[in-house]
């Protein structure tokens, strides 16, 4: 149920009740999440895979294919966005900094895992029906990253410390 609502959330991004919604989700919740949509997004390659497999005449058991399929396509895709996630997560500290916002890494790496929700079930729905390159996911990475400089603008600026010498 959680991750169901954490979907609904972060559809709704970048509106500004739904990132501090989601801002108060755990850091858990926002990797596992992950994990889930990525296999989602996997699924167009993982069915062609399949029928692949029947048009090739190829007599190899499911199982191996779905071992294959996981340690050759899923596995490298999550390693990949996960370090883009952080890449992405650190270009934007610099840009919060740069804007003297008071963000932390670790809740604009949630908030960049989320913002790549939409981008990747608009994504699968395509590759589901048409045959699309794997190069689409990285126009993900530019609606991410629009996406974190409009919420990082909303979140308040640092209060500026005067020290007072006496």
């Amino acid at each position: 149920m959680i991750f169901w609502h954490t979907f609904l959330e972060s559809i709704k991004l970048p509106q500004k009740k739904a990132m501090f919604t989601l801002n108060r989700t755990g850091m858990d919740i926002a990797v596992v999440y992950m994990f889930i949509l990525l296999f989602i997004v996997s699924i167009p390659s993982l069915i062609d895979r399949i029928n692949s497999l029947h048009t090739l005449s190829v007599d190899v058991e499911l199982f191996f294919l779905f071992i294959y399929f996981f340690m050759f396509y899923y596995l490298p895709l999550t390693i990949i966005v996960f370090i883009l996630l952080s890449i992405i997560a650190a270009i934007a500290v610099g840009l919060a900094k740069l804007m003297k916002r008071k963000l932390r890494f670790s809740i604009l790496w949630k908030m960049a895992a989320y913002t790549t929700t939409v981008p990747f079930i608009i994504y699968t729905m395509f590759a589901l029906i048409f045959s699309i390159d794997d190069v689409f996911l990285w126009f993900s990475l530019l609606y991410t990253l629009i996406a974190l400089i409009k919420m990082i603008s909303v979140y308040p600026k640092r209060r500026i410390k005067i020290d007072q010498k006496k």
